[in-house]
């Protein structure tokens, strides 16, 4: 595959014309996917793909054009050959991109994943076992994911890693489920089933008459999952040098004020340890750590091509959007069989959603807890909990009410697959908060 790419890459730079340049960028995946229903599997397949995006640039225009390969070089080559032509034609029509930005320096890189993933009919086998009696649903995906970069100039760069996610939820009824996740790049049966018991437990607790909570202040544990989708959606403009600059960040008052976060709180985007590609769209190497907050200060920016070039500093290869592709939050000092005594009385989440910003210069965040969240009394926990709302400001929760994170931390995988497998990823403790305000 990737002397596929390269010899793609070749053909395309034979094409130019005059002054032209090209960058063009592979993505592709071999994967197995297998959905569940009732602990049964309901539909199993693969899905092997190849996509190649071309920009074509002369002085400061630029045209993009993409195309799905079919591995026959002759077919594919016909294909190129004509987006090609049809950019070519387009060029003269464009305006000048003023924020245009693409590597000029030769840095060629190759990371080649190892595979240590288990047979994916294997994989099945031991989730059908563990989940044995249960309504278990869901859905298991495992395999590689390839990306490349490539341009006239002759830089090749190319990123594979191979990685599972099994992302599925015990079903009691109604609204009732207890969900769970296990993912990284190599599988454990006994991390599988000490997931699964722990997820039945719940289950059972699950069962019982659910109690409702008054509007009010509560301690609260948020597992490691709903701590990556809370602090995930600071991603949303957050890290961003763009939204630095334009005062659209939900982080301003950290920039402008001298805000900060709890001392325990560190947060990197950590592409060494990540999913994702360790080169960005233009031909730019990312770091393998950008430091975001350390110490409960903010320290840096993700900063994307586009961005560099309009503001005049250099990029660290972020993505378009500048958000956090390789999360990762430092472990604290709470032993996962300290949870509950720690927690003593309070709300145990294990997953939030339909989260959004109710304030964001204030970063404020409000969402709604999901599936299997428990009332705690004395270290115990004593029922479930009827679906709540919060609204709360991060510099609350993850700053002077921060009480801890956990030693333990969770490799949580992007389970999104729409066109293709995500690549984002994060390794994230629990978080213990007090005074965590529930509005309704």
């Amino acid at each position: 595959m990737q002397n596929y790419f390269n010899e793609l890459a070749n053909f395309l730079t034979a094409q130019l014309k005059g002054d032209e340049i090209f960058t063009c960028t592979f993505s592709g995946e071999d994967s197995n996917f297998v959905r569940f229903n009732q602990n049964l599997i309901r539909q199993a397949g693969g899905v092997a793909q190849r996509n190649l995006s071309l920009d074509l640039i002369q002085g400061r225009r630029h045209a993009p054009g993409n195309c799905t390969l079919t591995g026959e070089r002759s077919q594919d080559e016909s294909r190129l050959a004509q987006i090609l032509d049809e950019l070519r034609r387009k060029l003269p029509h464009l305006p000048d991109d003023p924020h245009l930005l693409y590597a000029t320096q030769v840095n060629s890189t190759e990371q080649l994943g190892e595979n240590r993933l288990i047979p994916a009919t294997d994989a099945v086998q031991q989730i059908l076992a563990a989940g044995e009696g249960q309504d278990l649903v869901g859905i298991y995906a495992s395999g590689g994911i390839f990306n490349g970069f490539a341009n006239s100039l002759g830089q090749r760069n190319w990123f594979s890693t191979y990685s599972f996610n099994f992302d599925w939820s015990l079903y009691h009824q109604g609204d009732k489920a207890v969900k769970a996740a296990y993912a990284g790049f190599d599988w454990d049966d006994k991390v599988l089933r000490a997931k699964m018991d722990g997820a039945r437990n719940q289950l059972a607790i699950l069962a019982q008459e659910p109690k409702t909570l008054a509007p009010g202040q509560y301690r609260v544990f948020l597992s490691p999952v709903a701590v990556y989708d809370f602090v995930g959606l600071l991603g949303w403009g957050g890290f961003g040098l763009k939204s630095h600059r334009t005062k659209q960040t939900p982080l301003l008052r950290m920039i402008e004020a001298g805000a900060t976060l709890h001392p325990a709180l560190n947060i990197r985007e950590n592409t060494a340890e990540g999913v994702a590609p360790n080169f960005d769209g233009k031909g730019f190497s990312k770091p393998e750590v950008v430091t975001l907050i350390a110490g409960g200060a903010y320290r840096d920016c993700l900063v994307s091509p586009r961005s560099a070039q309009e503001y005049g500093v250099p990029t660290n290869g972020a993505s378009p959007d500048e958000a956090p592709d390789s999360l990762d939050i430092a472990a604290g000092d709470i032993n996962a069989d300290q949870i509950l005594e720690r927690l003593d009385t309070g709300v145990f989440i294990n997953n939030v959603w339909y989260l959004n910003y109710s304030d964001q210069p204030a970063c404020r965040i409000t969402g709604m807890t999901r599936f299997a969240c428990f009332w705690v009394e004395g270290g115990k926990i004593v029922a479930p909990l009827n679906v709540m709302r919060f609204d709360e400001t991060l510099y609350r929760a993850f700053g002077d009410n921060l009480l801890g994170l956990t030693v333990e931390r969770e490799i949580i995988v992007d389970s999104g697959s729409y066109g293709g497998r995500s690549s984002k990823s994060g390794r994230v403790p629990g978080a213990l908060i007090k005074d965590f305000n529930f509005n309704l």
